[in-house]
């Protein structure tokens, strides 16, 4: 189970990198989106992995739980990142609205034509 929740969470990162170096924001979106799944099954398996085990301590106290903690996290970080998602779909689309492309490019002729104003 380790090997298959591991190959995931490497499988979605390079996924998410191969995303944000293209030159598009939408793709960039969705790798941003993709780094932040990545991240949180990689907090969830950190608790320890276990089939069939309470997330609290049982009355007979036989020591067979998951840890609670990484699974507060995890919520938490999944509500950050659909608001960080959001606002970053926001700034694309007024981008977008604004210079009628989405592609993503810096050329130094831009910097130039700035520096000459």
């Amino acid at each position: 189970m380790e090997l298959i929740v591991a190959s995931a969470i490497g499988t979605m990162t390079a996924g998410g990198v191969y995303l944000i170096l293209r030159l598009r924001t939408f793709p960039v979106i969705l790798g941003l989106a993709l780094l932040s799944y990545a991240v949180n099954v990689f907090l969830f398996s950190s608790g320890r992995l276990a089939i069939d085990m309470s997330p609290i301590l049982s009355r007979y106290g036989d020591g067979t739980y998951t840890d609670p903690l990484p699974q507060a996290l995890v919520l938490t970080a999944i509500v950050i990142s659909f608001g960080m998602t959001a606002v970053l779909v926001m700034i694309s689309l007024g981008a977008f609205l604004e210079a009628d492309s989405d592609r993503i490019d810096i050329d130094q002729t831009d910097f130039d034509k700035d520096a000459d104003q």
